[in-house]
């Protein structure tokens, strides 16, 4: 019999990939997880890699550009969404004059697209060897998650709050909240401390009425939970005095790394939303 662990505490879905999202009362989870999350994503025109903040240095201009769906989502098809650019400027998914306007806005040629091809790359800088050659690394998209789809890993990243609690307390300086982590299911798991979700890896929670996941692997953290977001400022000792205190092994990895969060793999779709129960199985 599973036990009551948690609740759902908040939702965020991220319509274009590493741009910022919206924040959600409730969803539909399907085999991509939060239905219309990461759905679509930039092409650098010039390396044909997925355009990523993993990169601030190619791409410092993501973080200040906010998705948002025009209309409520249907899971057969997708509304157009609205792209808020840096300097206010509003411009629409399906405006023929897209990659223009996001290009300028940029500053290198890109292509918004609504799938990935095969074998899809992205950069990632690694700060630790800045100024060696290994700087910057191609990665793969999607290894855990559907083919087409931009994950950077698995389909689905959840958080808990107890999490945030321990990184706040080893770091009190910084802002560690959730919006820097980019989960998309925030976990109330109010009367427990530490870095709970750590145990989780390899059983299953079941969510609301219906919804169950596999909890496959911590999630490595990189440099992006450091990078200005919104009203959050840049900040590179969150990931040494906070991110990189939770130490552990990472499956996919196959060895220890610094890591916040985990990621699932979803068993059964369904609907969840605020205040849902959160049951380990």
């Amino acid at each position: 019999m599973s036990a009551q662990l948690a609740t759902i505490a908040t939702l965020w879905r991220y319509p274009v990939k590493s741009m910022m999202g919206e924040e959600l009362n409730a969803s539909v989870i399907n085999s991509n997880g939060v239905l219309g999350d990461r759905a679509f994503a930039l092409l650098d025109n010039e390396t044909q890699h997925v355009v990523s903040a993993k990169n601030p240095k190619k791409w410092p201009d993501l973080f200040a550009c906010r998705a948002a769906y025009s209309a409520s989502l249907q899971p057969d098809s997708l509304p157009a969404v609205l792209i808020n650019l840096p300097d206010g400027q509003i411009v629409r998914s399906d405006d023929q004059q897209i990659n223009a306007v996001l290009s300028q806005a940029l500053s290198r040629s890109v292509t918004l697209k609504n799938n990935a091809a095969e074998q899809s790359t992205l950069e990632q800088y690694w700060p630790e060897f800045e100024g060696q050659a290994a700087e910057v690394s191609s990665e793969a998209v999607a290894a855990d998650a559907p083919a087409g789809t931009f994950f950077d890993y698995a389909t689905l990243h959840l958080l808990t709050t107890s999490s945030l609690e321990a990184l706040n307390a080893l770091y009190p300086e910084g802002r560690c909240e959730a919006r820097r982590f980019r989960a998309n299911i925030i976990v109330n798991t109010e009367g427990q401390s530490g870095f709970v979700e750590n145990e989780w890896v390899g059983k299953t929670l079941k969510i609301g009425d219906s919804v169950r996941l596999l909890i496959t692997d911590p999630c490595p953290r990189c440099v992006m939970p450091t990078l200005a977001q919104g009203d959050l400022p840049k900040d590179p000792a969150i990931f040494k005095k906070a991110i990189a205190q939770n130490n552990v092994h990472v499956p996919f990895a196959g060895k220890s790394l610094p890591s916040i969060g985990v990621y699932a793999r979803v068993i059964t779709t369904g609907i969840i939303k605020r205040g849902d129960q959160v049951q380990i199985e």
